[in-house]
């Protein structure tokens, strides 16, 4: 199967400072991962810069601006945990837009699947609020677009990071173009993901106890999940690929091992192939124990080869 994977190593250039968690060392071990002999067939594509016009579709235009008008000649703590430092800008620039271009690839029938390997995540960014490690929510603008650009109708973001993406669930709350389901851990940050949260009816969480493994992590997606994104019957799926429900992860306690990943890609493969011929884009979300992640992300890849 053709997979596209969008990067580019301006991505190392964002500077979160020392001990940080979100550091550029995360998608170092990513690439290095992807550089085995098995991810040869891999279409290589460098992730351009995402527009303004691509950006204010999924957040307000005066929070984009605001974030373009950031000093660029040294760091600033937007809050506790998100960092702006000169290699930012260019740096989420083009996670949004490797996200876009993503996107285009699948929808144009150049690459059947897309994985855009670029930090910081993007999931906890709101409208008009970045936070979280995250500035621009990659994976709304990503759905935007492919509405926007390509008159979708039905777009799905299925999340399966161990936070919340509170960022994704806030854009798309009253949107029934867009489902958006999640399986995180809570309690945990951010807080939300409640199944009480649902929306206009598109808004499908699935909270998880701390401790809960494998098991209980595959039944929750094959019961709960995976039957709401069947029955929506998405035009294109997207993917926030997560990595820290992994048990090694430091900021979280959930049990899963990268087999876990590699089974739930190949449950969303089989959806995509009944709703929307194969069309998937994922896009790298968290996941901070540096071995971990590489082996997660490489069985998330492998799933997405079909190999």
């Amino acid at each position: 199967m053709s997979v596209a994977v969008f990067t580019h190593l301006v991505a190392l250039e964002h500077d979160t400072g020392p001990h940080h968690p979100e550091c550029a060392d995360r998608l170092r071990y990513v690439l290095r991962a992807l550089e085995a002999p098995e991810f040869a067939p891999l279409l290589r594509e460098e992730a351009p810069m995402a527009t303004r016009a691509q950006l204010i579709a999924a957040h307000d235009a005066a929070f984009v601006d605001a974030i373009f008008a950031l000093p660029q000649d040294r760091m600033i703590a937007i809050d506790g945990d998100t960092i702006f430092s000169p290699g930012t800008l260019e740096t989420v620039l083009r996670g949004a837009g490797g996200a876009v271009a993503a996107v285009d690839a699948v929808m144009q029938g150049r690459a059947e699947a897309a994985f855009v390997a670029m930090r910081p995540p993007g999931h906890h960014a709101e409208t008009d609020r970045a936070m979280g490690f995250c500035f621009f929510n990659n994976v709304a603008v990503a759905a935007r677009h492919a509405r926007n650009k390509w008159g979708l109708k039905r777009v799905a973001v299925v999340d399966f990071d161990v936070h919340h993406g509170n960022g994704t669930q806030e854009i798309f709350y009253q949107d029934a173009a867009v489902m958006y389901a999640s399986s995180h851990q809570s309690p945990c940050f951010p807080g939300t993901g409640s199944k009480s949260e649902t929306g206009v009816g598109n808004i499908f969480n699935m909270p998880l106890p701390p401790g809960t493994g494998s098991k209980a992590f595959r039944e929750a997606w094959r019961e709960g999940i995976l039957p709401d994104l069947r029955a929506f019957a998405p035009e294109l799926l997207i993917i926030s690929a997560g990595f820290d429900a992994h048990a090694a992860d430091p900021l979280a306690q959930l049990q899963l091992q990268a087999a876990d990943y590699t089974w739930l890609t190949e449950e969303l493969l089989a959806v995509a192939d009944e709703c929307c011929p194969g069309r998937v884009v994922s896009v790298l979300e968290g996941g901070y124990n540096l071995e971990a992640l590489a082996q997660s992300c490489a069985a998330h890849v492998r799933g997405l080869m079909r190999l």
